[in-house]
């Protein structure tokens, strides 16, 4: 005996179409969530290569922040290390023209003049002594203005002690001066002479 079908065909037709809509909304839906996963690992993977080169870039200046530090340091102590050598070559220099200074205190010195003090600051010297009169302390200071090694005497202070015998006190600044330095080319003529007489 034959069968015979009693559902009707439109309603199987439109379970079929639910099917198939259904199938597809959860086939979409698994690749837009398989395409969401993929970008969402892409934009990880970009994010931590873009961290990546953030930590390097850091590292790197901090290398370099060190690095300057270290040379800044280097620098002061090359500058330091300068400034001793430059006093040390200085003393150096000043060795042989302090003993010059003082054998042209000693030559310049004339008769009736003595001294009881001598101060250098730089290159400044304050010297103390006594006189049997003024015209001596005239002398010294014209002989000290002759000196290749002494110059600018000026007198600050100059004080009579009892009579005229007991002489006077007298006190005078004076500049040192190096005639073996090199001498300018504006100088006058009349100062290599004049530094020549006391070599």
């Amino acid at each position: 005996m034959p069968r015979i079908n009693l559902v009707p065909w439109r309603e199987a037709e439109r379970k079929r179409r639910r099917q198939e809509f259904g199938v597809g909304i959860a086939g979409a839906l698994v690749l837009a969530g398989v395409i969401a996963l993929a970008v969402n690992w892409q934009m990880g993977a970009a994010l931590d290569k873009q961290n990546e080169r953030n930590q390097y870039l850091k590292d790197e200046i901090a290398r370099l922040d060190k690095q300057i530090t270290e040379i800044l340091a280097l620098e002061q102590q090359k500058e330091s290390l300068r400034a001793r050598i430059q006093v040390i070559e200085q003393l150096e220099r000043s060795r042989p023209e302090i003993v010059h200074v003082f054998d042209q205190l000693v030559r310049t010195i004339p008769d009736g003049v003595y001294l009881t003090g001598v101060k250098q600051t730089n290159r400044k010297l304050q010297i103390k002594g006594v006189a049997q009169s003024s015209t001596r302390v005239a002398s010294y200071m014209r002989n000290i203005d002759a000196s290749a090694w002494l110059a600018d005497p000026a007198l600050t202070i100059l004080e009579t002690k009892g009579s005229g015998d007991a002489g006077s006190e007298f006190t005078l600044s004076a500049s040192q001066e190096n005639p073996q330095l090199p001498i300018d080319k504006e100088a006058s003529p009349a100062a290599p002479a004049a530094r020549r007489t006391a070599r």
